[in-house]
């Protein structure tokens, strides 16, 4: 009798399912690919993985061979989708932190359910397959190896992981130790290994604050001192005594200020700002957040530390010892609130709120929120910003004086949902939905500021209060990299890609006369030594990683969480150095050195590499003070250690 070929069940579905990973890998997930080398190693590290976990059960009984490879198939193509959700809206990776903060996807609503494309049901294709044959074929395609085979087979798996490993670390060195950079491990490692790296890296981190005993302190004391510390500027103490409206422009980003769609400026009121001469508008600076997102601009607010690489502080470190800006000023008498038009749990905010010495928190339940009807002021996230702004006024009329209040927007946030009574510009006309609808949101968040500015001023709360505006984060992430460089008019590469993280950051001083656009890189870590310097606050003995915005002696580079970098000369991005102002390399580009000369005509090897360092010792600094919990072992009126 002819005898027909059936490879096992197990080797067809490393196959198809190798093959569906590499697919979203290489197409759906925006992944940068520099050379041949990093090409072969995304093509290779799909399948390594499968072969991993379907490998695994030829050491089962045939009776359950065929249960463990329909779970594993079941699972693992869970895991891909919902990395592929993830990722549409934040071009990320999911990480533990964030799997534990599942308890916010109860807000998403719509915002997720756009992420969902009809398409995305052809990645079930090889689900289907390897159930149907699980049941079709389950005499002919389970195997029965005798123990040697078994053996043999663990090590073809063992080895083919080594070759991954071994051709990851040579195309990139270190990779593991710069866990904060998930796109590379994702590429060098795969997706699947990656979340097992980044469990084994959740419970390292969690036993950071168990043994910590403050002993890292003086260490990062001296850091500080040495390399943050300035002379205060010449703004010291302006402000002193006035009254601080912080508002957080949602998902706002630089390239809309003093920028048109067909013909029409899309933030006219923001444009105006940038001329004012009692606003200072730095069009160089960059938010700094990562997986935490608005939070994460909060924590970069209030306490000049960076946030986290995986998660957000609000939710996995909410009750650490901080020493943030409303506890600052509070020991100065002033009054401090939040105002957020959105469920008080959400990013754990009340928890962290309490941390951070906030006396109030105006959450949704403090406005009038209507979600029907002909009265309805509700869209996408929550309340709308023109009526959050015109309800919040009264409660600021409340408040004792000096005070210091923060706001923040929803309106402009993905998907960028907005009434068409509501519009008053036109959609964007590209092949993304979300960046289309992106301009008529930020329109009207632009005009809701500008309402704002008039109600503070008919409430009289306007002339004795300085007023700071922030965008959080990116809005459109480059998973819409095609679209944007259509409205943009120029390559998405990475350069541009850091300069597209500028967010717009505004202070506005009534009275001041002196405003202009500042052309200084800045980030959100020096908003809140800029804020107590502008009051006159004295925080000597603070622990911080920014500087005052308006200081001389400044340090010379702002970091991102990723590790890149931008300094007033160069910008650092995927390991490459670009010269700032014309995103030419400072490298060629065979990657042949530069000769790059200083003002004794000495060759530089590589004039990125000393900021890099300090940068990655930076963060790491920051990093430990978090996992830590260091700043309860710290006396910040006496600027020493607590005593034991």
């Amino acid at each position: 009798m002819k005898r027909t070929f059936t490879a096992p069940l197990y080797i067809l579905a490393t196959v198809l399912f190798g093959l569906k990973t590499y697919i979203i890998y290489r197409f759906l997930f925006n992944i940068s690919l520099d050379n041949a080398m990093q090409e072969f190693i995304l093509l290779l590290n799909p399948f390594v993985s499968a072969f991993l976990a379907f490998g695994l059960s030829v050491l089962f009984s045939r009776k359950w061979q065929m249960r463990y490879i329909r779970f594993i198939s079941l699972v693992g193509s869970i895991i891909l989708y919902i990395n592929l959700i993830f990722y549409r809206h934040f071009s990320d990776f999911l990480t533990v932190p964030v799997l534990m903060q599942g308890s916010n996807a109860a807000d998403l609503g719509g915002s997720v359910l756009s992420l969902i494309y009809p398409q995305d049901i052809l990645l079930l294709l090889d689900l289907a397959i390897i159930w149907f044959l699980s049941y079709r074929y389950k005499k002919t395609m389970t195997v029965d190896y005798v123990r040697r085979k078994k053996v043999s087979t663990m090590a073809a798996i063992a080895a083919v992981v080594v070759i991954n490993i071994g051709l990851a670390e040579a195309e990139r060195p270190q990779l593991f130790t710069r866990g904060f950079d998930r796109e590379y491990l994702v590429k060098n490692i795969g997706l699947f290994n990656f979340h097992v790296y980044d469990a084994v890296m959740q419970s390292k981190t969690e036993a950071q604050r168990v043994f910590a005993d403050g002993n890292e302190l003086p260490e990062i004391l001296s850091y500080v001192n040495e390399e943050v510390e300035t002379e205060k500027s010449a703004k010291f103490g302006q402000a002193e005594g006035k009254n601080v409206i912080f508002i957080s422009l949602e998902s706002m980003q630089s390239f809309l200020i003093n920028n048109e769609l067909n013909g029409e400026e899309v933030t006219p009121f923001l444009n105006s700002l940038t001329e004012d001469k009692d606003t200072y508008y730095f069009e160089n600076f960059y938010h700094q957040t990562e997986q935490g997102k608005t939070s994460d601009s909060e924590f970069l607010v209030e306490n000049s530390i960076y946030p986290l690489p995986r998660g957000a502080v609000f939710f996995t470190h909410g009750q650490n010892e901080y020493n943030g800006t409303p506890e600052i000023l509070g020991q100065s008498d002033y009054t401090t609130a939040v105002f957020h038009s959105n469920n008080s749990s959400f990013w754990n905010r009340d928890v962290m709120y309490d941390s951070l010495g906030y006396d109030t928190f105006y959450d949704e339940n403090s406005y009038d929120v209507i979600t029907e009807g002909e009265d309805q002021n509700t869209v996408g996230w929550g309340l709308m910003d023109k009526p959050f702004f015109e309800q919040s006024i009264p409660y600021l009329q409340e408040m004792d004086k000096p005070y210091y209040s923060k706001f923040i927007t929803l309106t402009n946030h993905h998907p960028f949902d907005l009434p068409e009574e509501e519009a008053t510009i036109d959609q964007f006309d590209s092949n993304s939905q979300t960046l289309n609808k992106y301009f008529q949101t930020a329109r009207y968040t632009d005009e809701a500021v500008q309402q704002f500015f008039e109600q503070l001023k008919e409430s009289g709360e306007y002339e004795d209060s300085i007023i700071v505006m922030m965008g959080d984060h990116y809005g459109i992430s480059e998973y819409h990299n095609k679209a944007m460089s259509q409205y943009l008019g120029k390559d998405i590469t990475p350069y541009q890609q850091v300069q597209n993280q500028r967010v717009p950051f505004f202070i506005h001083i009534p009275g001041d006369g002196n405003g202009q656009v500042m052309e200084q890189v800045a980030g959100q870590i020096d908003v809140k030594p800029t804020i107590l310097s502008l009051l006159g606050v004295d925080a000597e003995h603070d622990i911080q990683f920014g500087n005052d915005v308006f200081a001389e002696d400044r340090k010379d580079f702002t970091a991102l969480r990723n590790g890149d970098f931008i300094s007033d000369e160069y910008l650092f991005t995927n390991d490459m150095c670009y010269d700032r102002l014309t995103g030419e390399p400072a490298e060629d580009i065979e990657g042949e050195e530069a000769e790059i000369s200083g003002e004794t005509g000495e060759h530089i090897e590589s004039v990125c590499e000393p900021i890099q360092e300090q940068v990655t010792k930076e963060l790491n600094y920051s990093d430990r003070i978090i996992y830590g919990d260091l700043l309860r072992f710290y006396d910040f009126q006496e600027g020493k250690e607590k005593a034991s």
